[in-house]
């Protein structure tokens, strides 16, 4: 099976801001060229799996129904475009929880792995900071950092653990995948 993971908020939407959260439909902006980008990914016979750390949950500043309604008023809008996302899983606790989900932890990917969704050689991470792109690593998978969010160039260099790859935004990140992928 090959699958794509996405992180959400800077990779799908709008980047809400630093100790901000999309807390509501509202709230939540699509950014350019996302609905492409999925379809791409779907042509091309990937999975689409969302891997969001969600802490505004568990630090009660939006509730699990908020939550809940943003990805199905989410998924919805993007399947209107013939956009699918396959799953998405969201650590929801606080970062001092200690929790084995929270990235850069891989929890949520041995969730996902027990049900016997992936094949090494042919998953990717594609996330808008060095949590992202420290998961990846976790979780002996490639990295793309897109540029749309929070993270830039300049914040990569300084890290220790590097992306495998840098792209403008989503579908500039979709365009790398499928081309690696063709290389298998």
């Amino acid at each position: 099976m090959k699958i794509v993971y996405l992180d959400r908020d800077g990779v799908i939407n709008k980047f809400p801001g630093y100790g901000d959260y999309v807390k509501s439909w509202e709230e939540f902006e699509f950014l350019p060229r996302v609905p492409e980008a999925l379809k791409k990914l779907k042509e091309a016979g990937f999975t689409v799996v969302v891997i969001s750390n969600q802490s505004g949950v568990g630090r009660g500043i939006y509730s699990q129904g908020a939550l809940d309604e943003i990805t199905g008023r989410m998924k919805s809008a993007l399947a209107k475009e013939g956009a699918v996302i396959d799953d998405v899983r969201y650590c929801i606790h606080a970062s001092d929880e200690q929790c084995a989900c929270r990235k850069p932890n891989t929890g949520l990917f041995a969730e996902l792995r027990s049900l016997g969704k992936d094949v090494l050689d042919r998953l990717y991470f594609i996330g808008d900071a060095r949590s992202d792109i420290e998961t990846a690593k976790n979780a002996g998978i490639k990295s793309i950092l897109v540029l749309s969010g929070r993270s830039t160039i300049l914040d990569a260099e300084g890290w220790e653990t590097k992306p495998d790859w840098i792209a403008y935004d989503l579908l500039d990140a979709v365009q790398t995948v499928i081309l690696k992928d063709r290389t298998l």
